[in-house]
């Protein structure tokens, strides 16, 4: 990575100095208590270096999508569960601009660790207000960005701010841009992209992208499902998106041209619901016919009223073979529907052979929710390269754009 980060700031260059850190705290809650700290946890390195160096932490984030000011969405039990992770105070502030913030930090002794209320109670925050960016620059002598996962919003406080101030990147964002950029520009080779989820249309240019860097691409989820019903395959009712039909039909010539491996599953488990308590059938839309667990009728084709809901032992054979011999492996995206515990297997699978690779010594990036959920749920984070924080901005990264968040960091000189 060729940006500045605060590794390259000695401790005399942070003591006492006002440092606006923006982290990535939008974090599940239930009952105004977290459920999962897993983005917490991945900001405390930042935070422990500037408090080690003497610096004033002064934290912001959202969470949720609040409409103006909402009780339930305020940040002071994520400073109480930051602190404890910490074993040092966090002053929850409820308010992120004005004068009562200014007087707060302009008190504060340096080591000191405040979190800034819910940026996103502004509007001005999503609009990039370079007013209230100037507001929030205002209180700090130094930007640091380590929140990834928002860095594809270019908001006032991700971008605006560093408009104003020096700008650099945190220890968590330098190592995600970092390890996704070498995954993409200099790996080890084979390199397999594992790219799951549920429409086609909001990742075909992700796969277009990187069909020319990898080895071999493999397509899960429903996505896969668009592929296959663009070849005239018996889908059912599954989740298909027939606008796309000629873009799939052109990503497959691609790959066949380029001779890279293209992995379609050809054998999915269906139900007539996504809800529905266990698979009907395992249908073959490709291949042979693989061994179904017992009472799991094979049919050839998914049944008209039903849906594919996940991939079946022979794509899990096929994808075990790819990822046994990769050096580099990134994956995005479910094999099935994850949150049904009938159909998660698929996605359960292929973090656990990603873990196994991981051991072997590849490199392994796992990023968007459903598949960093199954990594954390297996308790296999340990075992990767990078779990990544991003959801979009992973894709778009992937996508090859530019990340504003990104962008307006110092070059390292």
């Amino acid at each position: 990575m060729n940006k500045a980060t605060i590794a390259d700031l000695s401790p005399t260059d942070l003591h006492d100095r006002r440092v606006l850190v923006r982290v990535d705290f939008n974090v599940p809650m239930a009952e105004g208590r977290v459920t999962d700290d897993s983005r917490i946890r991945a900001a405390l390195p930042t935070i422990r270096r500037l408090h080690d160096a003497g610096a004033i932490t002064v934290l912001v984030s959202h969470l949720g999508r609040p409409k103006g000011v909402d009780d339930a969405l305020r940040l002071a039990p994520i400073a109480t569960h930051l602190a404890g992770l910490l074993g040092y105070p966090v002053r929850a502030l409820n308010e992120s601009v004005g004068p009562k913030v200014e007087t707060a930090v302009d008190e504060a002794k340096p080591g000191d660790v405040l979190l800034l209320e819910n940026i996103r109670f502004h509007p001005e925050e999503e609009k990039n207000d370079p007013e209230f960016a100037l507001q929030l620059a205002g209180l700090a002598d130094l930007f640091v960005n380590d929140a990834f996962g928002t860095a594809h919003r270019a908001h006032a406080s991700t971008a605006g701010v560093a408009q104003y101030l020096p700008a650099y990147a945190g220890l968590l964002m330098a190592a995600e841009v970092d390890a996704l950029g070498r995954a993409l520009s200099a790996p080890e080779r084979p390199v397999v992209a594992i790219i799951g989820g549920a429409k086609i249309s909001s990742k075909i240019t992700v796969l277009e992208h990187l069909l020319p860097k990898v080895d071999a691409l493999i397509v899960g989820g429903a996505m896969a499902l668009t592929l296959q019903a663009a070849t005239g395959a018996q889908v059912g009712r599954s989740l298909v998106e027939p606008n796309y039909y000629d873009a799939a039909k052109r990503l497959a010539g691609q790959a066949q041209l380029a001779g890279k491996a293209l992995l379609v599953p050809g054998d999915y488990f269906c139900a007539g619901d996504i809800k529905a308590p266990a698979p009907t059938c395992l249908a073959v839309l490709s291949g042979n016919p693989p061994e179904a667990p017992d009472g799991v009728p094979v049919v050839a084709g998914v049944p008209a009223d039903q849906m594919a809901l996940d991939i079946g032992p022979a794509a899990l054979a096929q994808i075990r073979q790819l990822l046994s011999t990769a050096r580099t492996i990134v994956w995005n995206g479910p094999m099935g529907v994850f949150e049904n515990p009938a159909f998660a297997e698929g996605t359960r699978a292929v973090a656990q052979m990603c873990a196994e690779a991981a051991d072997r010594g590849a490199v392994t990036i796992v990023g968007g929710g459903d598949s960093v959920a199954a990594v954390e749920q297996m308790g296999l984070a340990d075992r990767f390269t990078l779990v990544s924080t991003g959801g979009g901005a992973t894709l778009e990264f992937l996508e090859g754009k530019t990340l504003p968040g990104v962008a307006v960091l110092r070059e390292r000189s």
